[in-house]
């Protein structure tokens, strides 16, 4: 980013699903630092691999160009069965963030998580012509689910898929959830103004603000930050009510 007297130069982009992939630190940092997950190391392969404490999680970014770059594995745990979700390697990282985070959290849902399409069909998503799903206003992103698997693929009309997301049948649906949430959300993303995709310049909408450069820098750890309150925070428990003590009687 280009810095001037202590500010630097941000771009804002939307939708956010043409912004490019931005800074892995923004999935790994946090899960590292915030939750614990363990970090295999092998010097000789350029990947990444987190393992949840638990071990029943294991996370991996693989930098090849013919398979998706992020894989999120959970393993078959007593009647639950396994599950997993790959991300191809231009998945705006605020999007795969939705998923770890909601992974993560240790609010699990109490009831049935909501339909995945609801946040597409609030942002008026809506099922393209010949096709099934929910495509995004400008036809761009589509999100369709096969019996209790779902892909989301972003691509301009007879060009190639720009980035695509799997979740395998069994993957929680509340998951999904926070994924389509972040895909419909329309505030934009922030990037770095020498670092914008040079894929559909002209579907982006691309504004320039300047920001304190301290801000930029303590970004990752404020969100790190937030995060480790959330996961060492419990759950409120019920206040049982009053109950007066019982009467004395002769």
């Amino acid at each position: 980013m280009r810095s001037t007297a202590g500010t630097v130069e941000q771009a804002l982009i939307a939708p956010r699903y043409l912004a490019g992939g931005g800074d892995p630190g923004w999935v790994t940092v946090p899960l590292r630092r915030a939750f614990g997950w363990s970090y295999g190391h092998d010097p000789l392969m350029p990947r990444v691999i987190l393992t949840s404490p638990d071990q029943l999680t294991q996370l991996r970014i693989d930098p090849d160009p013919d398979n998706p770059w992020w894989t999120i594995r959970h393993a078959r745990n007593g009647a639950k069965p396994a599950w997993a979700a790959t991300f191809g390697a231009r998945t705006p990282v605020e999007i795969i963030a939705a998923f770890t985070d909601a992974l993560t959290d240790p609010a699990k849902p109490a009831t049935p998580a909501a339909d995945p399409y609801a946040p597409l069909r609030e942002a008026k998503w809506d099922t393209p012509r010949h096709l099934y799903g929910l495509a995004s206003p400008d036809g761009i992103a589509h999100v369709e689910d096969e019996g209790d698997q779902w892909l989301i693929e972003t691509a301009l009309t007879q060009q190639p898929t720009i980035w695509r997301a799997y979740f395998t049948p069994g993957t929680p649906t509340h998951l999904i959830t926070a994924v389509t949430r972040s895909l419909a959300d329309r505030a934009p993303v922030a990037r770095d103004p020498n670092n914008i995709p040079g894929f559909a310049r002209d579907r982006m909408s691309i504004s320039t603000r300047r920001v304190p450069a301290a801000d930029v820098a303590s970004a990752l750890e404020r969100r790190v930050s937030a995060l480790a309150a959330r996961h060492r925070t419990p759950p409120a428990a019920a206040t049982a009510p009053h109950v007066p003590p019982p009467r004395r009687t002769r």
